[in-house]
């Protein structure tokens, strides 16, 4: 997917077995947020970064959604460790991943796998895609200030 593409209307099932819909956030700003593995150090600190600057990103109208292959056993462990308190997308079979298009080959110590491709999609009020942070851009530890930088046009 690209900017100006719409998000999928099923984007899976959290943590807590609810099924999450684009539509739940109509009307509303969403940072949506892939991520290769939860509990790992990576992932950690960026979900730790967006739930410590979440009111901020609440204030600026946007909701936090994450995405990754785990399940939703993991999914809920890692939230509970990390008292995250935002939906975590249990995508097992890469669905949303694929149609994002932040599943595919990438290279980790030498190594070329297949996985997740650490990706923020910025979506706006209709569920178009804003912005894409790329896992070029990303640092982890202080992404949520990437994204509100971003959004404050810093």
């Amino acid at each position: 997917m690209t900017v100006g593409d719409r998000i999928p209307d099923v984007l899976g099932t959290d943590q807590n077995g609810n099924e999450i819909k684009s539509g739940d956030y109509r009307g509303r700003k969403l940072v949506l947020y892939s991520y290769p593995r939860a509990n790992t150090s990576g992932c950690t600190a960026e979900a730790c970064s967006l739930q410590a600057h979440k009111s901020e990103l609440e204030a600026a109208g946007y909701a936090v959604v994450g995405v990754s292959k785990d399940k939703q056993a993991a999914q809920k462990k890692f939230a509970d460790a990390h008292g995250l308190d935002f939906p975590l997308i249990a995508d097992t079979e890469t669905t949303l991943q694929q149609a994002l298009g932040c599943w595919g080959e990438k290279v980790a110590c030498g190594r070329r796998t297949i996985g997740t491709l650490r990706t923020t999609y910025l979506v706006n009020e209709d569920g178009v895609i804003e912005k894409i942070f790329t896992p070029k851009e990303i640092k982890t530890k202080i992404h949520a200030e990437q994204i509100l930088d971003y959004i404050n046009g810093k």
